[in-house]
């Protein structure tokens, strides 16, 4: 039985998240619905690479499954994109692979962006994919700020109180943010995150941006190891899950 891995796009606009839910659409359940379709109605189990949230965009998901059917990687994306073509989902790359790897266990860094539109008129085309702050942001600030993140650490303050995630401890690899024409762009990679653990943070750096709060503030918030020292959590359309290193 061969193994597949693909790349995604999508947009997470409408969709509740990756996760399969009750009686709301999510992306992996639109994207199991064409593999049936494509394979004559067998089921499938899908495992990712990151689970996005009900809004949360990505770039470069990657996902793996097992098919009790032989195509090649080219018929595999082009089949599921004839299905997909209606939802803003998109296989960018398919591949077999052996059946030890795991999109999900086998991932080293995964790479997220955030976006920023930060200007007074509201997004029009971007609307959607960026979270409007009318007010400035001082984006020079924001990244001294971001480094106190950086190392291994216990992340509860930036976690949701509904992660599920055993440990709050990770390692922050990288967090940088930097002004781009109109945007702020916040790019963090690690091996993994907690839940809504990059929003959160892009929440307490827009605090900072704002002159609200200072780079000792957001290391206080970390020192703490509880929510309610941090931040507001950033909201979902501005993240995007850029691509996953194996």
């Amino acid at each position: 039985m061969p193994r597949y891995r693909l790349t995604l796009e999508y947009d997470g606009s409408g969709f509740a998240g990756w996760q399969r839910q009750k009686d709301v659409r999510s992306v992996q359940q639109t994207f199991e619905e064409a593999v049936q379709a494509i394979s004559g109605g067998l089921t499938v189990e899908t495992i990712v690479a990151g689970r996005t949230d009900a809004g949360v965009h990505a770039r470069g998901q990657v996902v793996h499954f097992d098919l009790d059917r032989d195509f090649t990687p080219d018929r595999i994306r082009d089949g599921l994109n004839f299905y997909l073509r209606e939802n803003r989902i998109a296989v960018l790359e398919a591949a077999i692979v052996d059946t030890e790897f795991s999109a999900r266990l086998s991932a080293t860094r995964r790479h997220y962006l955030y976006r920023i539109l930060n200007r007074r008129p509201p997004p029009a085309i971007e609307a959607g994919s960026v979270w409007h702050v009318p007010v400035p942001l001082d984006a020079a600030t924001m990244h001294a700020a971001a480094q106190r993140l950086l190392g291994h650490h216990d992340f509860n303050s930036f976690r949701s109180t509904e992660c599920q995630a055993k440990s709050s401890l990770r390692t922050l690899d990288a967090l940088r943010v930097a002004r781009v024409a109109d945007e702020i762009h916040v790019t963090t990679h690690s091996r993994s995150f907690l839940h809504n653990q990059v929003r959160i943070m892009t929440g307490t750096l827009k605090l900072v941006g704002e002159g609200r709060w200072t780079a000792d503030d957001v290391s206080a918030a970390l020192e703490k190891a509880d929510r309610r020292a941090a931040g507001p959590t950033a909201p979902p359309e501005g993240l995007c899950l850029m691509q996953v290193d194996y």
